[in-house]
């Protein structure tokens, strides 16, 4: 679910379905070309289906973090910071361009990079992305076991 399809009065009843806030980083340097910066948005776009088409109903997305050097990092960790204290249990920072770890983020509960996710042919990225997820989601709950 977009951010933008809550609304004030429906958000105290879906509240407790929406644990996990996806947020896109792109990682622009302003240098790109309007064609460039397109693609780039569209890969993005892709990459997060992966996430919010099969978790629909428990993923909120917010919007995009545009653009990326070491001050854009503390922004990123900032605003994963920021969602969880307004309640968003699980925190999912997705990139499709840039090689962003939890390292880098350390204030989300997961990064999927998707140039770091590639490479295994054996396993397509959907279901590598579906893993990540549930894998975050499972251990999560043998913690509070």
């Amino acid at each position: 679910m977009k951010f933008s399809e809550v609304d004030e009065q429906t958000w105290p009843e879906l509240k407790p379905y929406f644990d996990t806030c996806l947020i896109p980083f792109t990682g622009l340097s302003g240098t790109e070309t309007p064609w460039e910066a397109t693609a780039a948005l569209e890969r993005l776009r892709d990459f997060m289906d992966m996430a919010e088409i099969p978790f629909k109903g428990r993923l909120v997305t917010y919007p995009a973090v545009q653009y990326g050097n070491t001050e854009d990092m503390k922004l990123l960790n900032e605003v994963c910071h920021n969602v969880k204290s307004i309640g968003f249990k699980f925190v999912v920072v997705m990139t499709a361009d840039s090689e962003l770890s939890i390292e880098d983020v350390p204030e989300s509960t997961l990064v999927l990079s998707r140039r770091r996710l590639e490479g295994n042919d054996s396993i397509p990225m959907p279901a590598i992305v579906s893993e990540q997820i549930s894998e975050m989601w499972q251990q999560e709950s043998r913690v509070e076991l």
